[in-house]
């Protein structure tokens, strides 16, 4: 895992997540009109919040997409967490020399999903497998 160094926006936006939801943030990754948060393992109903009140008010205030991620200790659990709650099939991480890059297979009705709304949350997902786990690609296989 590499150090991770967070801007005033970042940690503005941290800040307000945590007051708002009570769950604490590992890491945030924003794209344009999106932004993911990674909580601790076991902070994710706390995140969420009853019927899923909290995200609501995250998106409400923020004016953006909220993705909430789970952080795990496994890398390939981190991946599957990544794209909660869609289900995915296989995750395959291939390390060379150089790189390491996970793939995916997931049902072919999931793979819009998986992309989110103008590539943000494949963005986010990756950005975040490269901070924690040094992922520097995730592949979608579809079937």
């Amino acid at each position: 895992m590499t150090r991770i160094r967070f801007g005033t926006e970042d940690i503005q936006y941290i800040t307000l997540f945590e007051n708002l939801t009570g769950a604490k943030v590992k890491d945030c990754v924003q794209e344009e009109n999106s932004i993911g948060f990674l909580v601790p393992k076991g902070d994710m109903g706390l995140a969420i919040g009853k019927k899923g009140s909290n995200i609501e008010r995250i998106r409400n205030v923020l004016g953006k997409s909220v993705w909430i991620i789970e952080y795990s200790d496994n890398q390939s659990n981190f991946i599957k967490s990544l794209f909660q709650p869609i289900k995915i099939n296989r995750v395959q991480i291939n390390e060379t020399k150089d790189d390491k890059i996970a793939t995916i297979n997931i049902s072919k009705l999931d793979r819009g999903k998986v992309i989110g709304h103008l590539g943000e949350r494949i963005k986010i997902a990756k950005k975040l497998a490269k901070r924690h786990y040094n992922i520097s690609d995730i592949n979608i296989r579809t079937t």
